[in-house]
């Protein structure tokens, strides 16, 4: 590691019988290509919703932009000798669609795909799997300006930049996914406006959450066609979603919730339909006239992976008269239909984004999708947590987040243990990074930006992980 002089931090990992994980059990880390390249304007790259979203004031906290970021751009061959030390055997990163095609239409800039080129050429020479995922969310402001996401032609073009990603690395790269979390570029992006490109209609929402996965399918036939030995995947961000109480309308609340965070998504891309449930929820939304015969084969088209992003549980309740929903990401708006659902806080330690501690629930959530969706094999592409971290003495004891990963390892351990094809397990994130609207005021990474001087220091969560990885286990409680 950079500081070897520092001694592992202390854990359970120290000490008793192992947890032992599968062999080849595919252990990595994530980033997403906004939140760290930086270089915004060089290389060809063209704007995306998320440069013109973070320059639009008031709508990131503190006016902060991905202009720089990490400049992860100019220094990637570092980034990838720290993953090295750290003993990563896998490295989730997406591509920028505007650096890659500026505008969105059109040939490929190849300055932009030569750096794609180079970091996945780092990553082999440093022994490490490369997992590229095509879409974290920055369309191209050119195809945001004629519609979005709501608007079907969309999903063509995305299939045509899934092609030119694949003639330039298809031969070097074995994983890929389409979509991260299409669940937040729908809701947030189209219905709450809290997530570039900041709109708000609860249809056009609903709109884009389907051509966003019409686009994924069609991704995977363009790649399947180039790539036929590429295991090809979606991820999405997935919750257990409970009742305040065993009430009727509580009750309700958690079905409606649970089809619009989770069914909305799994339904289509893994059984070909829509919940009949969940569309009578939103009728007064829309009538699914955007939907086309032949869409849901599209979507449903085989996969050989499913990611799985999580970080929480949504508890939720009826009504109360008075009470406003209590975080942006949960506002009515984001929930089309589902306007008077309530989110219940039950008192459990959170995270600095909030969100309440709950590795009981990436059990529940991985089970769920095993038993009751597929059997293909699953991979945890995101989890991960913010807390507020300082340097001292050179360096970041980060215990909250340490203890935050070893619970939801245990928990990744247990589901396999009940017969969780689960294949892998990517920390959210590899580095400290722009946490979209919350600009650089959240810090999830294990590896400490300093956003002035662009320096990196490893935290103990870091180092703990390097030892979880090379000892492929933890120990027992």
């Amino acid at each position: 590691m950079s500081n070897p002089t520092h001694p592992p931090a202390v854990g359970v990992l120290d000490q008793g019988p192992e947890l032992t994980f599968p062999p080849g059990f595919l252990w990595g880390a994530a980033t997403a290509a906004y939140q760290i390249e930086g270089a915004a304007a060089e290389g060809g790259r063209t704007p995306s919703i998320w440069d013109t979203f973070s320059h639009t004031e008031g709508r990131v906290v503190s006016g902060h932009t991905g202009d720089v970021a990490c400049d992860h751009y100019h220094r990637m061959s570092d980034d990838v000798r720290l993953m090295a030390e750290l003993g990563l055997k896998s490295y989730r990163f997406s591509v920028s669609w505007p650096r890659v095609q500026p505008g969105g239409t059109g040939g490929a800039n190849q300055e932009g795909l030569d750096f794609y080129r180079r970091l996945v050429d780092e990553l082999l020479a440093n022994g490490i799997e490369p997992w590229l995922t095509l879409y974290h969310w920055d369309l191209p402001q050119p195809l945001e300006d004629a519609g979005g996401w709501p608007v079907r032609d969309t999903a063509g073009r995305f299939a045509d930049y899934a092609s030119l990603v694949a003639d330039a690395v298809g031969d070097r790269v074995k994983y890929w996914t389409t979509l991260n979390e299409p669940w937040c570029s729908a809701f947030l992006g189209y219905g709450s406006g809290a997530h570039a490109p900041g709109r708000s209609d609860g249809a056009d929402s609903v709109r884009a959450g389907h051509h966003l996965m019409l686009g994924h399918g069609l991704a995977v036939q363009a790649l399947r066609a180039k790539l036929p030995q590429a295991q090809l995947g979606v991820t999405v961000n997935l919750y257990p979603v409970t009742p305040a109480t065993d009430a009727p309308d509580d009750v309700d609340a958690a079905r409606r919730i649970d089809g619009l965070a989770n069914r909305f998504f799994l339904d289509p891309l893994l059984r070909g339909s829509y919940p009949a449930d969940l569309t009578a929820d939103l009728a007064e939304v829309t009538d699914f006239g955007h939907v086309r015969d032949g869409d849901l084969e599209i979507i449903s088209t085989p996969l050989d992976l499913v990611g799985i992003n999580y970080y929480s549980r949504h508890v939720v309740a009826a009504p109360v008269a008075g009470e406003e929903p209590e975080k942006y990401w949960r506002a009515p708006s984001c929930w089309p239909g589902s306007e008077d659902v309530r989110f219940v806080t039950r008192g459990v330690p959170v995270t600095d984004m909030d969100w309440e501690i709950d590795a009981p629930g990436l059990v529940e959530t991985l089970r769920r999708v095993h038993e009751e969706y597929t059997d293909l094999p699953l991979y945890v592409t995101e989890n991960g947590s913010a807390f507020v971290d300082t340097v001292q003495d050179g360096r970041v004891d980060d215990v909250d987040r340490l203890a935050y990963f070893d619970a939801h390892l245990r928990a990744s351990h247990e589901a396999i243990a009940a017969g969780v094809p689960l294949r892998g397990y990517f920390a959210w994130s590899l580095m400290d990074n722009f946490e979209w609207a919350w600009g650089y005021t959240k810090r999830f990474g294990m590896i400490w930006i300093d956003y002035d001087t662009q320096a990196r220091i490893p935290k103990s969560s870091a180092r703990w992980y390097a030892e979880v990885i090379r000892r492929n286990g933890l120990a027992a409680q």
